[in-house]
């Protein structure tokens, strides 16, 4: 019986050799390096989508920037009440960019063609002065910015929707202001 036992396991049983343990742990090893490295390789080379939320609220900072902009070259100071309103949007729509986004496209200085562009020096070293807005500029700009805000709020958080439409009434309410006369 102890016979049949020894030749029962001899048959059940692959012995390894210290040299086919030591290949087949190679080249286990190898394939668990090569295929962990092509799985990550495809991941680093996808750039992060951008978050919409971010993308809407750089493109209110710009429009922001930009009707500053035109309030900043604008004749009368019987403007500045506007101004100051959209100086306040601006800075609640800064607060709320995430500190990631903060420092990706921020401007300098509004300027009334729209963005950061500052205005080039003259010959004499100094700015050239920009062009004056008009009431009329100043009330097409607002209608228009009123006008994109609704479009904006579909997308975004309600959080982010209630702020956009509230600004987009105060521009719509700078846009009838801005038809009287001052």
């Amino acid at each position: 019986m102890r016979q049949q036992l020894t030749r029962n396991r001899r048959s059940s049983v692959r012995f390894l050799s210290r040299r086919d343990l030591l290949r087949d742990t190679a080249v286990g090893a190898a394939a668990a390096t090569v295929g962990g490295c092509a799985a990550e390789e495809p991941e680093h080379q996808r750039a992060e989508p951008p978050d919409p939320q971010t993308v809407l609220l750089k493109q209110l900072i710009a429009d922001k920037e930009r009707i500053i902009g035109l309030y900043a070259s604008a004749p009368s100071a019987k403007l500045l009440p506007f101004r100051r309103r959209h100086e306040a949007h601006l800075a609640e729509l800064r607060r709320r960019l995430p500190p990631a986004a903060r420092g990706a496209g921020a401007s300098a200085t509004p300027g009334p063609s729209g963005g950061a562009a500052p205005s080039a020096p003259s010959a004499s070293g100094t700015p050239a002065p920009q062009p004056r807005a008009s009431l009329r500029s100043l009330r097409a700009a607002e209608r228009k910015a009123a006008d994109s805000r609704p479009r904006q709020a579909e997308g975004a958080s309600p959080a982010l929707a209630q702020l956009v439409a509230s600004i987009g009434a105060c521009e719509a309410a700078h846009a009838v202001a801005l038809a009287r006369p001052l």
